[in-house]
């Protein structure tokens, strides 16, 4: 069974996935800042998962989580980059410091653990890394300059990286998912259709892995729209922004 690196352990889809992956006897390093919402799996799972717990942002705490995963495994086999936030710009009230925030987790915060998790893959078995983007990177919506910038650019670092990779024989997956009901989506204050519970996304997620897919979207017709709705021309696309977006507030 392989050895996986998951970061984002501690809610939501990664929570759900951690315990598909733990399910099927995968080794599960369970990243994460809350060491008490990890040691429930650490607990039922004791000869699979450790706690791997740190900041993303945290370079020092990543290398030393990962000469922790070199004593205790010697490699890893997968690595699935969760971990990441969501926050959305107001109208006519523009906050430099919020997208800052956004695309250092998202984006600096991801790199950070990948560069933690590469030397480690490198000595695994049919190493494959997997990055949590987002739909919204098909379609630009309201509100969502920082979220969305920093999971667009997220699909350009891993499409790029997939083709660096290739020849190390490192396979890379991205997901892109639609609405699901985690503690950051219930934050949001507009509709979400075609939402999925976090431990549906899991099983959808876990029982594609295997094949290592290039990308793994869901829902299916949701995702669908948005992929053809983002093909429209550029006007069309801004009139239909215009239309979801709301006035600023006085």
């Amino acid at each position: 069974m392989s050895r996986y690196w998951l970061t984002g352990a501690s809610s939501g889809i990664g929570a759900a996935l951690a315990v598909q992956l733990l399910e099927q006897g995968h080794r599960v390093a369970l990243g994460g800042r809350c060491a008490e919402r990890l040691a429930p799996l650490v607990a039922r799972f004791p000869e699979q998962a450790l706690v791997a717990l740190g900041d993303i942002e945290d370079r020092e705490r990543l290398a030393l989580i990962a000469d922790e995963l070199q004593q205790t495994w010697g490699a890893l086999d997968g690595v699935i980059l969760n971990a990441g936030t969501c926050e959305y710009l107001e109208p006519g009230r523009f906050d430099p410091d919020l997208v800052e925030r956004v695309m250092r987790i998202n984006l600096l915060g991801l790199c950070h653990c990948l560069a933690a998790a590469l030397p480690l893959l490198r000595r695994g078995e049919r190493p494959h890394v997997v990055v949590m983007g987002s739909s919204v990177t098909w379609l630009a919506l309201p509100r969502a300059g920082a979220y969305g910038a920093s999971k667009a650019a997220v699909r350009y670092l891993v499409e790029s990286l997939r083709i660096d990779l290739a020849n190390e024989g490192i396979d890379v997956t991205l997901i892109s998912p639609g609405f699901v009901d985690t503690p950051l989506t219930r934050r949001n204050d507009f509709p979400m259709p075609q939402r999925w519970t976090a431990q549906r996304a899991a099983r959808h997620i876990a029982r594609r892995l295997p094949g290592r897919p290039l990308e793994i979207n869901f829902p299916a017709a949701f995702t669908l729209a948005l992929r053809l709705l983002g093909a429209l021309p550029p006007r069309w696309r801004l009139a239909l922004g215009r239309r979801l977006a709301r006035r600023p507030q006085e």
